[in-house]
């Protein structure tokens, strides 16, 4: 039920031209260089260090490593990180 439901929030999002993340509640990953990662449509932060964020997302856990990362903003709906990042993985 949850493919047919998705394949028609899909379908409405292309025809009416809507951001599919909104719709589809699916997150939205930008980088910027290699010194910040925003990250919208969150469902928690899962772990925190300075080397490694893991966070829930509708689609599995997106997990971030580097070097002197923090936490800049953290609101319900959107995530900021700055640091060094090095790499971006993500789990389903």
């Amino acid at each position: 039920m949850k493919n047919k439901m998705d394949n028609f929030k899909y379908n409405i999002s292309e025809a009416l031209e809507l951001p599919k993340d909104v719709v589809l509640d699916l997150p939205k990953v930008i980088m910027i260089g290699d010194i910040q990662v925003n990250i919208s449509n969150h469902k928690g932060i899962i772990e925190y260090t300075q080397e490694t964020l893991r966070i829930n997302t509708s689609i599995g856990i997106v997990k971030i490593s580097g070097k002197d990362m923090e936490l800049k903003t953290i609101l319900s709906e959107e995530i900021i990180v700055k640091g060094n990042i090095q790499k971006i993985e993500i789990y389903s």
